[in-house]
């Protein structure tokens, strides 16, 4: 009797990325290299690779435009501390995407040293000037790994609003800086009218109180308890000056979901009249996720950290694992905040630990072969199991 031929099982692997740790791109392309390595086996046939690395609206959001077509137009910002850096949006000749990350995030810290404080959302203002010297109809604004906690006061800056303290000195953005706010001087960039604003968000918080961008996102920016009252104190302040600049809903859109992106930043937008939109629904469809996953036997997808942020709007927590797939899928993260945060349909979505370390001072870069390492056993183990459902 002639052998049957092994099973070719078609895998999507669509991660986000593993923030502090690798890129959504090194995530797809270890994930890849262990389900070649165990499928080599011939315990569960061959597997066939397509590799599609997401975005939600933070890191890697203007390369998953840049790979659904779009051009990569560079230019020269101000960072997070406000040394230059090289920052990059993409365009289509109808939308641009500018990105946070790539512009004042976490990543461009000099040294990785965080300033909770000190760190400023100007770079991403000068961006959107740059991307409005294109003539798009609209901007996607990609909030997500921002670095400063500033409400977008460093953003306003770059667009020409002007922040003065009591003694008349010009303020130019940075969390430390929000409470030192006497008055605001409103700009009126005719471009901006003309160009519609759309915030791609992965995250609903507000601006203030124990769900806002200090309390929640401030410890991964470095801001201990201290800190953290203090840009929430800032904050409330920066309130009341949009309210006395003219802004009439500047209190009400504090408490609107998705304020607190970015460190505030999310709130600078929509005090700018941006409409929001979610960033992972935005950028699936950008990338044509859906018609790519009906071809595919199994689909991975993933993130760093798989907690109450993930259930809040971040890729794999959308319904499972991605969008609702006919086919057998499986989660991979760094961290998992254990079985509070697996979803109802955790039989059918296994999630599973790489172990990867998070790329800080003092974790250096894990190299490819380590991540293949830690991610292969538990990965293609249940990826093997999944494929044979």
């Amino acid at each position: 009797m002639p052998a049957t031929a092994p099973k070719r099982i078609r895998t999507l692997i669509a991660p986000d990325k593993f923030k502090g740790s690798l890129t959504a791109g090194e995530v797809a392309d270890a994930l890849a290299a262990g389900l070649r390595s165990a499928s080599s086996t011939g315990r569960s046939g061959t597997v066939h690779c397509e590799l599609l690395p997401l975005a939600d609206g933070g890191d890697g959001s203007v390369d998953a435009a840049v790979a659904s077509g779009f051009s990569r137009r560079s230019y020269t910002v101000a960072g997070p501390t406000g040394q230059p850096v090289q920052a990059s949006i993409a365009f289509d000749g109808v939308t641009a995407v500018v990105e946070v990350a790539n512009t004042c995030g976490l990543g461009l810290l000099p040294g990785g040293t965080l300033e909770p404080l000190s760190a400023s959302s100007r770079g991403f203002g000068e961006a959107v000037l740059f991307a409005l010297s294109l003539k798009p109809a609209r901007i996607v604004l990609a909030l997500g790994g921002s670095a400063s906690t500033d409400g977008g006061m460093g953003m306003l800056t770059a667009l020409g609003y002007v922040f003065r303290d009591a003694e008349g000195r010009q303020l130019y953005g940075s969390g430390g800086a929000l409470a030192q706010i006497s008055s605001v001087q409103r700009t009126a960039l005719p471009e901006l009218a003309d160009t519609e604003l759309v915030v791609a968000s992965d995250v609903h918080n507000p601006l203030l109180g124990t769900q806002g961008a200090p309390a929640v996102f401030g410890p991964q920016k470095g801001a201990g308890p201290q800190e953290i009252a203090t840009l929430d104190k800032g904050l409330e302040h920066f309130v009341a000056k949009m309210t006395a600049a003219g802004f009439s809903d500047a209190a009400r859109l504090a408490g609107h979901e998705g304020a607190g992106s970015a460190g505030g930043l999310g709130y600078a937008c929509l005090l700018l009249g941006a409409k929001q939109v979610s960033g992972a629904d935005y950028f699936l469809d950008l990338l044509g996720f859906d018609a790519r996953k009906d071809s595919c036997d199994v689909v991975i997808t993933g993130e760093g950290s798989l907690d109450e942020q993930t259930l809040g709007g971040k890729l794999p927590g959308g319904p499972d694992p991605v969008r609702s797939s006919p086919s057998p899928a499986a989660r991979c993260c760094r961290r998992h905040g254990g079985p509070k945060w697996t979803s109802p349909a955790s039989t059918r979505w296994p999630s599973t630990r790489t172990g990867t370390r998070p790329r800080t001072p003092n974790f250096p870069r894990p190299c490819s072969a380590g991540s293949e390492r830690t991610s292969e056993p538990a990965c293609c183990s249940r990826c093997s199991q999944a494929a044979e459902k």
